[in-house]
């Protein structure tokens, strides 16, 4: 039996953790560790390092000696020597002595890429998750229902394509259950590569399931799955709850079995006849891909589709959707949703509307409402996100926040920038989120893609802009393709031709948006952007074509001139 003092742990969990990282080391049979005592009694393999001992413990955030001569050299130096080695004097520190203790409670984007930071960083994780490991985005939001788009789109081009002429057309066969069976697969595969495995292979982190709710301004009670509560003392605190399809308070609805995107992407079948009510992202991505698999669908759209960006965008995704054969029904309300005999019945101000299934699809309300955030100082907005600045902090001192849970943008890739610097702040560190060129896709068909400031944004800035929209049918890729649909749109400041930014609807935006972001990071100028070389008959050319308009008539210009 080897005997080994640890310090740095406050609690029993900690205690827990500390066995799990020995446990994990070869040659180790058994590990009991004690708290109270500050020890771990192992059962040995011969000649197991003792270096090896340590350093699992100094990697899961704590500290650690022998306490007997069982290696024979003495205890603090060989203390000191594994520090050197490990490099652990580098470690982020609390108040006190011991590691860094900060608590995560959520685990999806957020959530992971902060945890991971942290523990890079020295600190001594417990991560808090009442659901799925993962969050929204790998288990009902972005991967399942990209696969699912992806699927329409394939069921779309056999039933219907430009090239219709010459490559013959068939009515797919569309067999629901291997396609839900396919994606749910790739979804627990990613699960479990990119979150569950990483979590289990990282023995500074400790996962802990149950509901956190604060209990002070270092203090989370935890409710725990199996039962009983466990009281969880941090340091440091990152909120990364996510967010929640948001259900209108429309009458009746909350007595019928309508679907959100959760149901949705989940449903056993496709519907003969489906009604959306939304018309912002999530709606308009499902209505497409359920019309593309066999549904019938009608969008109730209070407005019109994308009302809020610009008019143009709403406008040619409206005349694609039309020409699918979707349904749209612009300034539509429900007043009363009813129920029965399988059928929905929804009273409009335009009639009543008929459908077997309905998708609610009208925004995301942060996960706030049972963490007792008012317990910690943590001030909430009018809308229940966590209000945070650039650096995500919170009104409380060392509660931070990150993700769909705060007044930030509902994108998975700010959600995991967020989180990563919120840990570096965390552990000491100052790295603030600079959200000026955040690009955003939507990934229907056309596909719309943005970054930067639309014209009606620049101009409620207080910048005057000169704007250039380039249609289609001047992009050689586009006309290749016989897929003319959408524009490119660009934003400049006038006077400077500062490229402010970039509005597209096209069949691959979201593959030319990420080029336009970095331009408008770098400061560049129309012109700047006009004298790039881009490869010809790519799609991205047709930025170099729209800045080109600022100063000449591309329908002039041959096919590829520079």
């Amino acid at each position: 039996m080897t005997e080994l003092v640890i310090s740095g742990m406050t609690c029993e969990s900690c205690a827990a953790h500390v066995r799990q990282a020995l446990e994990k080391v070869p040659g180790v049979h058994s590990a009991q560790v004690s708290y109270p005592m500050g020890t771990a009694r192992l059962t040995l393999a011969p000649d197991t390092p003792a270096a090896t001992l340590v350093s699992a413990v100094v990697a899961a955030g704590y500290r650690a000696r022998v306490a007997a001569a069982a290696f024979g050299q003495s205890h603090d130096s060989f203390f000191e020597r594994a520090r050197s080695w490990l490099g652990s004097g580098q470690k982020a520190r609390g108040d006190g002595d011991h590691a860094l203790h900060v608590a995560v409670i959520g685990s999806g984007g957020a959530a992971m890429a902060a945890a991971l930071k942290a523990a890079e960083r020295g600190a001594r994780v417990t991560l808090i998750e009442r659901g799925t490991i993962g969050g929204t985005c790998v288990n009902v939001g972005c991967v399942p229902s990209k696969i699912m788009i992806r699927a329409a789109h394939v069921a779309h081009l056999r039933r219907r394509s430009p090239f219709d002429a010459g490559v013959s057309t068939a009515e797919p066969t569309i067999l629901r259950d291997r396609l839900l069976a396919q994606q749910q697969t790739r979804v627990e595969e990613l699960r479990h590569g990119k979150y569950e495995r990483i979590l289990h292979d990282t023995p500074a982190i400790t996962v802990m399931h149950g509901t956190a709710r604060f209990t002070g301004a270092h203090s989370l009670t935890v409710a725990l799955r199996d039962g009983g509560e466990q009281v969880v003392a941090f340091d440091r605190c990152l909120v990364a709850t996510g967010a929640s399809a948001a259900v209108p308070p429309i009458p009746g609805l909350a007595d019928t079995p309508f679907w959100t995107s959760t149901e949705a992407l989940a449903a056993k079948d496709f519907p003969p006849r489906l009604a959306v009510v939304g018309s912002s992202i999530v709606a308009v991505e499902l209505a497409q891909a359920f019309a593309r698999l066999g549904s019938r669908v009608t969008i109730l759209a209070r407005s019109k589709l994308f009302f809020r960006g610009d008019s143009a965008i709403g406008e040619a995704l409206t005349a694609a959707f039309r020409d699918e054969g979707i349904e749209i029904l612009e300034q539509t309300q429900a007043s009363h949703v009813g129920h029965a005999a399988g059928e929905f019945v929804l009273t409009t101000n335009h009639g009543e509307l008929r459908a077997e299934r309905l998708l609610v699809a009208t925004g995301r309300t942060p996960n706030t409402l049972t963490l007792e955030l008012e317990a910690a100082g943590v001030k909430l907005d009018e809308h229940g996100a966590i209000v945070i600045d650039d650096r995500m902090r919170t009104s409380a001192p060392n509660i931070y926040a990150a993700g769909d849970c705060t007044d930030q943008p509902q994108f998975v890739y700010v959600a995991a920038a967020a989180g990563t610097r919120a840990a570096i702040n965390m552990a000491g560190g100052d790295a603030a989120l600079d959200l000026t060129a955040m690009p955003a896709v939507v990934f229907t068909d056309p596909q719309v893609a943005t970054v930067g400031l639309s014209e009606a944004e620049a101009h409620q800035a207080g910048i005057e802009t000169d704007s250039r929209a380039l249609a289609l049918d001047n992009v050689p890729r586009a006309l290749v393709n016989f897929d003319t649909r959408g524009f490119i749109k660009l934003v400049a400041e006038a006077g400077t031709g500062r490229l402010l930014g970039v509005q597209a609807v096209a069949a691959e935006a979201g593959e030319i948006i990420q080029t336009a972001a970095i331009a408008i990071r770098a400061g560049m100028t129309v012109n700047d952007l006009a004298d790039q070389l881009f490869p010809y008959l790519t799609m991205v050319e047709g930025l170099k074509l729209a800045a080109q308009t600022f100063t000449r008539d591309v329908r002039q210009l041959s096919c590829c001139a520079g």
